[in-house]
Order: C-alpha cells, then structure tokens, then sequence
C-alpha cells in the first residue's frame, strides 16, 4: 500500500469525545490503510487528561508510534485553533518506514564531544541509512539545540523538524507524549527512515533590506565591524536609504540574518538564519546579536512584520514547488510560533491556507509552539516567530502495479 495521512481537529470539549471525533475523521482520511505513527496535539483544556489520550491511542491505533505534545493553540485537518479547547490528530500508514521513538532529559542526553555510538544509543537509531528525525520538547527543562546539535553532527544532512511545547508558564505544567508515558520533562522525538522522506520549508517572516556585508572583525557575539566598518555607523546609512514603511519597521523590528552555509558557493538571501539583536554600545558604535558570529561570515540585515511574514511563506512555497517537480506531500505537520496565527495576520488559518493555495489539499497537523526547530542553509536551527514544516513523501518511487522501488 503507498504512504496515507490523515488529520483532523476536534473542538470538542470532553477529551474521549474529542479524541473520538478526530480518529474517526482521521481513519477515513487513511483509507483502510493501519497507522504506523499518530501524533496528538492539545490545547491546556486537555492537559490533565494526557494519559487517559495515550490510553485511547494504544486501544484505537494498536502497533502505532504515538508521540505527541501540549501547545497554547493546535493546528489539524488543515484548521488553525488557538483559542479555546482544542484537539489534534493526525495518523500516518508507513508501510515500508522504520520508525523508532525516543525520550530524553538533560540527565540522558550525550555530550557534545561524544561520539557517533553515543547519540545513535541515545535516539535508538543503528548504523543504516541517514534517518529525518521529528523533535517535541519541554522549552523549561531541555536544550533542544544541543540535541539538534548532536544530530546534525550523527547524520549529516538528515532533516530535523519540530518544535517546543507551549501553553505552560513553568517547569512541569508541558506534557510530553511517548507511546503510554506521559512525561513533564525533557524532549520526545521519532526518527524516520526507509521509504519516507521529509522535507522541511522554514520560513522565518522577514525580509532583507539593504545589501549583504561580510563580517570583518567580531567577539562572540558583538558585531565589531562589518565590511571594515562600525556597524551602527552601517545602519545610519541604511536607515536614510529606506523608504519610510522600512525606516518605521527598523525602529521595533529590526534583526540580523546569518548566513550559515560553511561552503558559499553563491549568496542566498532566503538561507539567512534570523537572530535578534540584543543591545548596542553607542560610543564604539557596536552591536551584539543573539548568536555566536563568524569573522568573513555573510550576513544581511532583515526586517518583520505581517506583510513581510506572508511574502516569505510565499517564497519559500515557491521554492519548494520548484525543487519538488510538482509532486504533492502525502502528509504534512506544522509548527508554528505562537507570535504569528491571528495575533500577527488578523484571522485565523492564514499559514495553512497558504499551503494549501500552493500545493493543494495535504493532510496538515501541527501546534503553535515556544520555539521551532528546522534547518537553515544545512544546520538544523531553533527558531522563533518562525513557521516551520515538515512535508512527507515517498523517498523512492513506485514501480508498475504499485511496489516500492
């Protein structure tokens, strides 16, 4: 049988009616295939009843992975909800992928300087093939870059996607979903390989003003000249070259891409890694951002606001229509930051009906989350302000009569 998604939100209040109505609705949508992998997203309504959900998955869905996460607001069916009670399901039948699920906590999870054995141990991954990873976690008790981190070192150029949790306001108040346990702390995650591949379209809402500029001389994270010249000296300059929408915007929404490639074959400005800046010293006419830089590093400066976030989900749906040849996702997760939905465009479903303006109908899950995890020119990233998917397909194609290559 090929690949079958299926997602469904519920906003129903009881959390067995909820979880009925999505299953339900998600089952039809697989078409008599078996789930493989459910995952389950709720909104804070549902937070206390975690693990009678997990119970529910393992009777309805026997021999799937379930994995899933609390968030402020949930996205399923292709439907936005960040207000109120809210349940997401989405299942997957994978008939020719290898799955496994992971639990880690700070405790558990390898050092930096460890090697490949000790990270494939950790998310119970072998040594075959080059695996895409999806990655759940608490943003109170766990470094989700130092986990990414390790990953991208294990398995370079696997794609990792995900997010952390949200609608808590302390260590604790998040769940985390893994099979029948329920956990407060630390992070989940599958990893995926064999015949499923992911790809991942991050668009981080901002837009490029100015020219690119090479770093010439930094600290850390203090910007000390760029291109020979002191920064804030640079964004003077800037600032009186802009037409007034752009000068207004660099007042309160003012960031620093990086570019993070370590090998430029050509400048991208939609490979940019978006960081904050986080201060300035006026007398030295410095600035720091939120991010280790690099000497003879590219950057660009970028600015934020709706409009701008809505011309680069476009692009990089464009983009993502190009390299894909026309090929449609069978299924597809969301994770969004809470900053964006209808606080930041005024209604409600405008990142997934984007996507489905430019790729049609795809099963399409996912919450609004503290921080979003994907790659950015091949290094995997956390985000935020950021709306980060992952796209599933086949990774090899069918032969004749419907095998699998």
């Amino acid at each position: 049988m090929p690949m079958k998604w299926g997602s469904a939100l519920s906003r129903v209040e009881r959390s067995d009616g909820a979880f009925a109505e999505a299953a339900e609705a998600a089952e039809r949508q697989l078409g008599g295939g078996r789930a493989s992998l459910v995952l389950l997203f709720a909104s804070p309504h549902h937070s206390g009843t975690f693990t009678r959900l997990a119970a529910l998955s393992a009777e309805r869905f026997p021999g799937a992975l379930v994995v899933g996460c609390g968030g402020s607001g949930v996205i399923g069916g292709g439907r936005e909800a960040e207000e109120g009670p809210a349940f997401s399901l989405t299942a997957a039948a994978l008939p020719a992928a290898d799955l496994a699920g992971f639990h880690l906590d700070m405790t558990h999870l390898p050092q930096q300087e460890a090697g490949p054995a000790a990270w494939r141990g950790a998310v119970g991954r072998g040594l075959g093939g080059r695996p895409s990873f999806l990655v759940l976690a608490d943003p109170f008790t766990f470094d989700a870059a130092a986990l990414t981190a390790g990953l991208d070192r294990t398995w370079p150029g696997a794609v990792t996607v995900g997010g952390l949790a949200s609608g808590g306001r302390e260590a604790g108040e998040h769940r985390l979903l893994l099979g029948t346990s329920v956990h407060r702390h630390g992070a989940v995650g599958v990893s995926l390989a064999g015949n499923v591949a992911v790809d991942a379209l991050v668009a981080q809402g901002c837009r490029p003003i100015g020219r690119p500029m090479l770093v010439t001389r930094c600290r850390g994270g203090w910007l000390l000249e760029l291109d020979g010249r002191r920064p804030l000296e640079v964004l003077g300059e800037l600032h009186r070259s802009l037409p007034e929408r752009d000068q207004q915007l660099m007042r309160h929404s003012l960031f620093l891409g990086l570019d993070m490639r370590s090998e430029r074959v050509e400048f991208d400005s939609g490979e940019l890694l978006v960081r904050n800046l986080v201060g300035a010293d006026p007398e030295a006419g410095t600035l720091a951002v939120g991010a280790e830089l690099a000497p003879m590093q590219a950057v660009q400066f970028v600015v934020r606001d709706a409009g701008t976030a809505e011309e680069d989900l476009q692009r990089a749906l464009s983009r993502h229509q190009a390299s894909a040849g026309g090929r449609r996702p069978a299924g597809a997760l969301l994770f969004s930051c809470t900053g964006r939905g209808a606080g930041l465009f005024g209604r409600s479903d405008h990142d997934t009906d984007l996507l489905k303006q430019a790729l049609g109908p795809v099963p399409l899950g996912g919450f609004f989350c503290n921080g979003e995890i994907g790659p950015v020119g091949g290094t995997t990233c956390l985000h935020g302000y950021t709306s980060a998917f992952a796209l599933f397909r086949e990774a090899l194609p069918a032969l004749e009569g419907g095998a699998a290559a």
